[in-house]
């Protein structure tokens, strides 16, 4: 049997007809640019994370550099985020001249340890703090920001990987300054391309963000200060609009995919499970295991049409790009080790009861020696 890590054929198959007839809609109107189904994407995702604003935009990254830049980093401000993340995180700040400071993760949630980010903060005199929620498990926000708050440091939640995840009875998005959202396809919400969004409650943090978007024009061809392209186009926002009307349903099948392979494989060989906060609602873009035997785990999934994955081989403080900030194997243990030991198993709505059924078997196979 084979089993992919995502299927994004299947997913379409099955909305088909909505998405084709959403597509057809913004050939017709030649909305490419913005236009209606931006806009009303945009209502239904703040909506769906009660919040007040949503501006879409043309990437996760986007929405990330947007987000810092409305609220404020400048060349040589320093921003604190976690060594284990995607680098996105990290280009954001560094497009805008900003100083990335890494505070190590928590070896149960991977998200940013609070008591680690304390010791951070007392050292340094932060502008932003990025927490990072993580393969959807919400990154304790609430105490990152009563921590940030004390330097008077903006908060951008990175919730790339995070659409609908909760901390403490509330949505991603309402701890900090702002939230960003990346619509990669392979995510829990993904496109048919790049495309990005930022969410917050802040009037003017979100009119700020959407002039910085459109070269900072406050009206056609009147431009206030200079920003950038960074819109969305009628295309992503017809497909995601289509989407997001699932991601209710298609989350709650991820969360029941979860729950069997943590049944199932709870003391099975040295297999380190994912932990769900008990004031979080993990939404799983990802389904990731530790074990020492990694490697030999993957290939044996592979050799038996299992799709895996690793993210992340390598934290960013080890990243050949970021050397210049002058970190050390060593610097930040928990990430290292995670690095070293994470693994992908294959979770998404559209999986059947057999292809996780086979997943279980082939794990349980290989501590048993099959």
């Amino acid at each position: 049997m084979k089993v992919p890590l995502a299927d994004l054929h299947t997913q379409y198959l099955s909305i088909k007809p909505e998405i084709d007839h959403a597509l057809q809609g913004v050939v017709e109107s030649s909305q490419f640019i913005l236009g209606k189904a931006v806009a009303d994407f945009e209502a239904s995702f703040a909506r769906a994370h009660e919040a007040k604003h949503c501006i879409a935009v043309g990437s996760g990254t986007d929405a990330l550099h947007l987000a810092l830049w409305a609220g404020g980093v400048k060349p040589g401000d320093r921003v604190v985020t976690s060594p284990f993340t995607f680098i996105a995180t990290v280009e954001a700040i560094l497009l805008l001249g900003g100083i990335p400071v890494f505070a190590d993760i928590a070896e149960d949630t991977y998200t940013i340890d609070p008591e680690r980010l304390q010791r951070v903060l007392s050292r340094e005199s932060a502008k932003a703090v990025i927490p990072v929620h993580l393969y959807g498990q919400a990154a304790r926000a609430r105490e990152i920001y009563e921590l940030a708050s004390r330097q008077h440091a903006v908060v951008v939640e990175d919730a790339c990987q995070a659409h609908l995840a909760r901390c403490q009875g509330d949505y991603v998005g309402h701890f900090g300054n702002a939230a960003c959202f990346s619509f990669y396809p392979g995510k829990n919400l993904g496109a048919f391309g790049e495309a990005g969004a930022v969410i917050t409650n802040d009037d003017g943090l979100a009119q700020k963000v959407r002039m910085l978007r459109d070269h900072g024009q406050s009206a056609k061809y009147c431009h206030d200060f200079w920003g950038h392209n960074y819109r969305m186009d009628g295309l992503q926002g017809a497909v995601l609009g289509v989407k997001l009307n699932h991601l209710r349903q298609w989350t709650l099948r991820r969360q029941a995919i979860a729950a069997r392979y943590c049944s199932a494989l709870q003391g099975c060989g040295d297999i380190v499970l994912p932990a769900t906060d008990d004031e979080a609602e993990h939404v799983y873009h990802l389904f990731v295991i530790r074990t020492k035997q990694r490697d030999a785990i993957q290939k044996y999934l592979a050799d038996r049409g299992i799709a895996t994955g690793i993210a992340y081989p390598i934290p960013l403080h080890l990243q050949p790009a970021l050397k210049f900030l002058g970190y050390n194997k060593g610097d930040f243990p928990v990430s290292e080790l995670v690095a070293k030991e994470c693994l992908s198993l294959p979770i998404y709505a559209e999986m059947s009861e057999e292809m996780v059924d086979y997943v279980i078997s082939c794990m349980r196979g290989f501590f048993n020696g099959d």
